[in-house]
């Protein structure tokens, strides 16, 4: 079975859907007022260079001040590819070379009140600002531009030595000299035309913004990268995704055009979804995000998973649950931990977690036992397309591992820490509870009779109904010809309506 994106677009907040196998694989989330800002680039100043830490404080404009470490300044290739990023697995070191990078002290290359463009490489998290980098990256669909760097690289997923030999030939003939690319994955088979046409396109897009920094004050915004579902169009819409179905007009109109002018020769089927029924409640995936949000995730064999998220590192536990299995102890901890392996995997994409990662598997004695679910472990993670290091099982049965963070994860997106419990826990942030209640008004207007609606919520609720997102009301009442009247309940939880 092909895979399919579904969109789900409304006037406070986008929601994308990558269908995998009749399953959500992964979940991108973009509301009108917190839109993400990665791949924005900025002008901005220095304001505090710590030696300590050999990185810099910069002003950009934003609430916190953006972190900028020593590894993202300086431009030497050889250093600077060992951290460059730009969505691709890139090519091995040389064998028998590594790189050992020597990098200028941060208070040689920064001044306070210097200015500089830089990119954001990283969403602000938790209680850290965004991360930056002075070397841009511009991504097209075939290529990465790196304007501050002459160099061509090849996505390590391209496994075909001559087709790698193919297109680096084709980028280092049809590139300007000093300018730097990575072929991204999509690439591959692609005719030496798609990669001009992305190359010129791309050339173009730095100039502007060069003519826009300019004139541009300090801090300033010079380019905002693509929206939410631009984004996702460019990066996951390939062959295997058969088709798109989305339920704005204005949404659908926008793609195509998208698509027309940036992947013309894209085969796809895109639909517009017009029943009563929301998108996401047809395709079943309410349910597929609520399961994402709990503690324990239960497994087929009746075993379970406990995934707890901690501000330095998440851990996953794994447990026999319910299952006793049919022979042996050492044969129904191989089978818990094989099923747990690919439900892990899953989860790490649709609750894009990341950063330092432990996963306590139940303990093997056999190291061939060990040594088959570590395997399964790798061969599951290939489908992701955040990178992953993955350290050996050690004989308590860890696992530690990275995957990289660009974004918040799903739970800390849609939460907020539990002002019930002090902290300990989460409940459903009240924008959260505004848009669910958005969505239930929708498929129970029809069935109510009257033209009057009372709706009782919590009094936080209550007050960002009448205020930020009022908008969204007045479109149902202008929809289903009803009015809305708002009563504040303090006894009631927050979640509550």
């Amino acid at each position: 079975m092909g895979s399919e994106l579904v969109i789900n677009t409304t006037s406070h907040e986008t929601r994308i859907a990558l269908i995998e196998n009749g399953t959500i694989a992964e979940l991108y989330i973009e509301r009108s007022k917190i839109k993400g800002i990665v791949g924005n680039i900025y002008k901005g100043r220095v304001i505090r260079v710590l030696p300590g830490m050999q990185a810099a404080f910069v002003d950009i404009g934003m609430e916190k001040a953006a972190f900028l470490y020593v590894a993202d300044v300086f431009d030497a290739i050889e250093e600077y590819e060992t951290f460059l990023d730009a969505g691709e697995k890139k090519e091995e070191p040389a064998e028998g070379r590594e790189y050992h990078p020597v990098m200028h002290p941060i208070e040689d290359l920064l001044q306070e009140g210097q200015e500089l463009l830089v990119q954001v490489s990283k969403e602000p998290i938790g209680t850290k600002g965004a991360r930056i980098t002075s070397h841009i990256s511009l991504p097209g669909r075939h290529l990465v531009y790196m304007p501050t760097v002459d160099h061509v690289g090849i996505s390590r997923r391209i496994e075909d030595e001559v087709e790698r030999e193919r297109l680096k030939e084709i980028v280092e003939r049809i590139k300007s000299a000093g300018s730097g690319f990575i072929v991204r994955t999509v690439s591959e088979g692609k005719s030496e035309e798609d990669l001009a046409s992305d190359l010129r396109y791309l050339t173009k897009l730095w100039s502007e913004i060069m003519g826009r920094k300019e004139g541009a004050g300090v801090p300033s915004l010079v380019h905002s990268d693509l929206d939410v579902t631009q984004k996702v169009v460019r990066d996951i819409l390939t062959d295997q995704v058969d088709r798109i179905m989305v339920d704005a007009k204005p949404e659908h109109d926008k793609i195509v055009q998208f698509i027309t002018t940036f992947m013309p020769k894209m085969k796809y089927s895109i639909e517009l979804y017009e029943e009563d029924e929301p998108i996401f409640d047809h395709y079943g995936l309410e349910v597929d995000i609520s399961r994402a949000l709990g503690r324990k995730v239960w497994l087929k064999s009746g075993g379970y998973i406990i995934v707890e998220q901690t501000e330095a590192l998440t851990a996953i536990d794994v447990n026999t649950g319910r299952f006793v299995g049919k022979h042996n102890l050492e044969d129904t901890i191989l089978k818990t931990n094989l099923e747990a392996v690919k439900e892990i995997a899953y989860q790490l994409r649709l609750r894009n977690i990341g950063g330092i990662i432990i996963i306590d598997f139940i303990d093997m004695e056999k190291e061939v036992n060990r040594e088959k679910v570590f395997t399964a472990l790798e061969e599951a993670l290939k489908a992701d397309k955040s990178k992953t290091n993955i350290l050996k099982i050690s004989e308590l049965g860890l696992v530690e591992m990275t995957r990289k963070r660009v974004r918040e994860s799903l739970g800390r997106l849609l939460c907020e820490p539990c002002p019930y419990c002090e902290g300990r826990g989460y409940v459903k942030s009240k924008l959260t509870i505004c848009h669910e209640l958005f969505r239930e008004l929708r498929r129970e207007m029809l069935d109510i009779r009257g033209s009057k609606l009372m709706l009782t919520v919590h009094p936080q609720v209550a007050d960002l109904l009448y205020d930020e997102e009022r908008k969204g009301l007045e479109e149902l009442e202008k929809r289903f010809k009803k009015s809305i009247t708002i009563r504040a309940k303090p006894g009631f939880h927050q979640e509550q309506f």
